[in-house]
């Protein structure tokens, strides 16, 4: 304990630097790219892109079809598309002036997170950030004055929430295809060959027919 006791302590402050050097940058984008991956999840569609691809392939019937790292990558390229306004915003307005000494790294952090706190709260229902607002005592703020923490978390689940109403529109003419297959294969007293060994191809094709994949992603880059 006496040697814990004497252990330093180490701060690092960026704020009193007038422009940051190479070291400095590369200490920053290294922690940058350790909390990238729930940044990524949590600040941008991705979660909301990647769940509702993730819904219309279970719907079709081919839960391995396109794999799940294929959808990953289109869910990584689209919601940096929605979100590409944002990200050039705050290069201009945060990173740009920080790297070349015009503004503290504190200053530099508000600027970047204003940006992201706009697009949040754009997309986030007022019932479900009033939820996280309770959850952090912060009850009666304003939701431009709302907490990250609440924001955050607030976001992330109306992002979940709308891709499971978008996947359940998609949902509903699959599930009417396996209903008529079914009733045609009872009709005919064929009852022992399984409903959705017949329904598939027929999925499959109006898929490819009315240009699906193409359809759910401009419906996402529309909704976000």
């Amino acid at each position: 304990m006496g040697l814990l006791a004497q252990a330093p302590s180490v701060t690092v402050n960026f704020n009193h630097l007038a422009r940051p050097g190479t070291s400095v940058v590369i200490i920053v984008a290294l922690t940058v790219l350790a909390v990238a991956p729930a940044a990524l999840l949590l600040l941008t569609p991705f979660t909301q892109v990647f769940v509702t691809l993730k819904i219309v392939s279970n719907a079709i019937g081919i839960q391995d079809v396109p794999p799940s790292q294929v959808l990953a990558a289109l869910s990584l390229f689209i919601g940096l598309a929605l979100v590409s306004p944002v990200l050039a915003h705050v290069d201009h307005a945060a990173l740009q002036p920080w790297l070349n000494g015009k503004m503290s790294f504190s200053h530099a952090l508000a600027a970047a997170e204003g940006p992201f706190r706009t697009y949040m709260l754009h997309h986030t229902r007022k019932g479900d950030l009033q939820l996280f607002l309770s959850l952090a005592h912060a009850g009666g703020a304003r939701a431009a004055s709302a907490p990250m923490l609440a924001v955050v978390p607030a976001y992330t689940i109306s992002s979940i929430e709308t891709a499971m109403l978008m996947g359940f529109l998609v949902y509903v003419p699959f599930v009417v295809i396996d209903l008529i297959v079914s009733s045609v294969l009872m009709s005919t007293g064929i009852v022992m060959l399984p409903p959705t060994l017949i329904s598939l191809p027929f999925k499959i094709l109006l898929f490819v027919l009315v240009d699906g994949w193409a359809l759910v992603a401009s419906a996402l880059l529309k909704v976000g």
